[in-house]
């Protein structure tokens, strides 16, 4: 069946079950010549998502060592099929045992046998619909990142951040980016990482969880990336950052703030830049107009719902339509907004790339330049 993969010009399938041997992807459209170690370009990137690295995420101990297996000679891309495997070293299968049969509320459960068939699901840790298969997301969104560097520069940078837990909110006037790298939540507000550690820690005490916005940010990237009408830019931002584990909604810019506000408010105005070209004053619209980069810094958000695995009993029904009360096992994120940031950075970067390649296409053998870019 389709559904396994995502992007045009620049691809990715993933493949891979929470409890199987082993999870992985091909990445395909990697342009050739591009220096790729996984250990220096991949590794650092899924340690950041990886389970165990703090008393805020599920306990599972996976240390998530990328191996590429295609794609790569002599330390650099052949264009060919990149192939990417880490294995999977720490399951508890038994944890799920009891609920083979059952429908836990908030999962895919119930969905995954509607769709397949009963019996057919692999029940272990959520099979295929576990938030396990993200790690192979993120090292398609290194190889990404690898491409962009290369052809955009230093100025290109893709980052995420925790700007809300449950009902707390960070002070952007207390944003700083060096922040995210110190601190379990990637939060860029130091006093509102503070706070979360009891929030986060009073949830899983009382064997419940919580839900999480995110912010990601993609700056130096080019004008003119993205179509006019299908196939929009912001729309398969939307579509990739909707596509994650979790995830209930989707902004770009003000988002549905903007509907709270007058016109004159809302728009971007636009004046002659020092170099000749155009400048915005403000960036509302998060870097997009018309589905087509502005050369603004693109700024999308997400929410991700809490995590659906918890201690306390849940009303529910059986494969057979019998009613039972539900307590999930295992071990189990309070918080699967926190670890996120990685992957929503890795789709952002996907796209991006997706999309550069294609304007290459359109536009000629040569790749879009900063120069078009307008701030």
């Amino acid at each position: 069946m389709a559904g396994n993969s995502f992007g045009e010009a620049f691809r990715f399938t993933t493949w891979g079950e929470s409890h199987g041997p082993a999870i992985g992807c091909v990445i395909d459209g990697c342009p050739p010549g591009i220096p790729l170690d996984a250990a220096v370009d991949l590794q650092p990137y899924l340690d950041k998502r990886r389970p165990g690295t703090s008393r805020f995420v599920t306990q599972r101990r996976e240390p998530d060592e990328a191996k590429i297996l295609s794609g790569v000679f002599e330390g650099r891309t052949t264009g060919t099929p990149i192939a990417v495997i880490i294995e999977n070293t720490d399951q508890r299968s038994r944890d799920y045992s009891e609920i083979s049969r059952q429908y836990r509320p908030g999962h895919a459960d119930f969905a995954y046998d509607a769709k397949y068939g009963v019996g057919v699901r692999d029940y272990r840790g959520g099979g295929r619909s576990s938030a396990r298969e993200t790690a192979m997301r993120v090292a398609a969104g290194a190889v990404a990142r690898k491409v962009l560097n290369s052809i955009l520069g230093p100025t290109f940078s893709v980052r995420g951040s925790v700007v809300q837990i449950g009902k707390d909110q960070i002070d952007r006037a207390n944003w700083d980016w060096n922040e995210v790298e110190q601190n379990p939540f990637f939060c860029p507000d130091r006093e509102a990482a503070r706070r979360w550690e009891t929030l986060v820690d009073s949830a899983r005490k009382d064997g419940s969880s919580l839900g999480a916005i995110l912010e990601v940010v993609a700056e130096g990237i080019p004008a003119g990336l993205g179509e006019p009408i299908y196939g929009k830019l912001d729309s398969d931002v939307a579509a990739a950052l909707m596509s994650i584990n979790a995830v209930k909604g989707v902004e770009i810019g003000d988002g549905f703030a903007s509907a709270s506000k007058r016109g004159e408010d809302a728009h971007d105005a636009m004046r002659p830049s020092n170099s000749g070209g155009v400048a915005f004053d403000t960036n509302y619209a998060g870097g997009v107009l018309g589905g087509i980069s502005t050369g603004q810094p693109l700024v999308a958000r997400f929410a991700v719902k809490p995590t659906s695995s918890i201690l306390i009993p849940r009303p529910s029904v059986d494969a057979d339509g019998k009613a039972i009360e539900v307590r999930t096992k295992g071990r189990h994120d309070p918080c699967v907004g926190i670890r996120a940031a990685p992957i929503g950075e890795a789709m952002l970067a996907v796209v991006l790339l997706d999309h550069l390649i294609r304007q290459r296409g359109l536009r000629g053998s040569e790749w879009p330049s900063l120069d078009q870019s307008r701030g």
